[in-house]
């Protein structure tokens, strides 16, 4: 597995950006889809050249950056795919200065809410946008410079 850091625009976060809001959708009947944040910062993953996961950075304010559209296609997961992407935002984090990651997920994701939890994430009050979504699940972490 390679992961690549890549522009927003690049073809193969479009294509798993879209397959991520196509599940969301399905997950969340009634949801829309959102525009992409045009300082995010991306991640792919690629197995044996394929895009196959990616997940992006956001500034959010001094020294705290949210992890968003973090996704796996199907086949690949239980694969450490996302865990490895995970691993890849920290570390672009910590170069970015940033010390505090915030994420949200949903309710109706039990497996994502599983992995951030055994990667140290720890449950938060809904921020932001989520505050008033009761659907969301929100965490935070700490992260470590070496």
């Amino acid at each position: 597995m390679l992961i690549q850091h890549r522009e927003i625009t690049h073809p193969d976060v479009t294509a798993l950006v879209l397959a991520a809001e196509d599940e969301l959708l399905t997950r969340y009947p009634g949801t829309t889809r959102t525009p992409l944040n045009p300082r995010a910062h991306f991640v792919v993953a690629y197995v044996l050249g394929e895009p196959v996961g990616c997940g992006a950075l956001t500034p959010h304010e001094a020294g705290v950056a949210e992890i968003r559209r973090m996704y796996v296609a199907p086949a690949h997961r239980r694969a450490g795919v996302a865990r490895r992407i995970l691993a890849a935002l920290e570390r672009r984090a910590t170069a970015q200065g940033w010390d505090t990651l915030l994420l949200e997920t949903g309710e109706n994701q039990p497996e994502a809410i599983a992995l951030y939890e055994s990667v140290g994430y720890q449950r938060t009050e809904p921020y932001g946008r989520y505050v008033h979504n009761p659907a969301s699940v929100c965490f935070t972490k700490k992260i470590v410079r070496s």
